[in-house]
């Protein structure tokens, strides 16, 4: 294996691992904008109304996309196992 594929198998992995967690964070990101809305609007201060529903919005969003993420990380495992004897040279 040379370095450039290395390199390309890496940025490949880094990649991917992006692409999964976008949606999870993307769904945090948006609940908790619209938590912090309803607070300010309301004047509830409370922290731990936003951490929690956060918390059941990203685990939802996880249990939404997982077989999604799940196909996509067994294509990449797939297509770099079934080229293993292209790395072995």
């Amino acid at each position: 294996m040379t370095t450039g594929q290395a390199t390309q198998i890496g940025s490949e992995m880094l990649t991917l691992a992006l692409y999964l967690a976008g949606p999870v964070v993307v769904v945090g990101m948006v609940v908790g904008l619209f938590i912090s809305i309803v607070q300010a609007i309301t004047q509830i201060q409370e922290q731990s109304v936003s951490f929690v529903m956060k918390i059941i919005a990203s685990g939802a969003a996880l249990m939404f996309f997982s077989p999604w993420m799940l196909r996509k990380v067994l294509d990449f495992a797939t297509h770099h196992l079934g080229d293993l004897t292209r790395y072995l040279r």
